[in-house]
């Protein structure tokens, strides 16, 4: 017998090298063979719940990531490309991906919607109140100096949400003419906030 360690896995032997290996997870990956993968999970298995308990120090959380791992390996079969090496090699980067994965999400704070950061204040900080108020009122005012034409055209344009080609046809004016009238509108109304202010 040569160098090559040979496995007794239920009623079949094989040998453990890298071919052999790569044939079943082939297997796995082209016709689902359940016996293939078996064969794998038998041999895998152990191994991955070993190094998971020597990362994690938590059984129950390193039998949880092999079979995390060994289902991955299931689904995933078709994925394995042999040009980028072994298949013990393959699993044991999706077992430590998986590892790297739960680390991470152990180690994110939980969400508490009661957290007073992330419950919306009831009622707005004086200041804020104080100012919109008086943005209001100035924009008010600024309104009224404007010709009724223009008022009505932006009134009805940004605080009625009609469109520029409905008013077009409600006033009886070519589009072009109801756009320039609000854009001379608006420019008027930014002068005369500034100069209240």
């Amino acid at each position: 017998m040569s160098g090559v360690a040979r496995v007794r896995i239920s009623e079949a032997v094989i040998d453990e090298t890298p071919e052999e290996w790569a044939r079943l997870l082939d297997a796995v990956a082209s016709r689902g063979d359940v016996a293939a993968f078996e064969i794998l999970f038998r041999h895998f298995g152990p191994r991955v719940k070993t190094y998971m308990l020597r990362q994690t120090k938590n059984l129950h959380m390193a039998e949880e990531l092999m079979q995390e791992t060994m289902v991955t390996v299931w689904r995933k079969a078709a994925l394995y490309d042999p040009a980028r090496g072994n298949v013990s090699a393959w699993i044991f980067t999706i077992a430590r991906n998986l590892f790297i994965s739960a680390c991470r999400k152990q180690n994110r704070p939980e969400f508490d919607p009661n957290d007073p950061a992330f419950v919306p204040a009831t009622t707005e900080p004086a200041d804020v109140g104080l100012a919109s108020r008086q943005d209001a009122e100035t924009l008010h005012a600024a309104l009224l100096d404007l010709p009724s034409e223009q008022r009505e055209l932006v009134q009805r344009s940004f605080f009625g949400d009609v469109p520029h080609s409905t008013l077009a046809q409600e006033f009886g004016l070519p589009l072009g003419t109801v756009k320039s009238r609000i854009r001379m509108a608006i420019a008027k109304l930014r002068k005369s906030m500034e100069d209240r202010r």
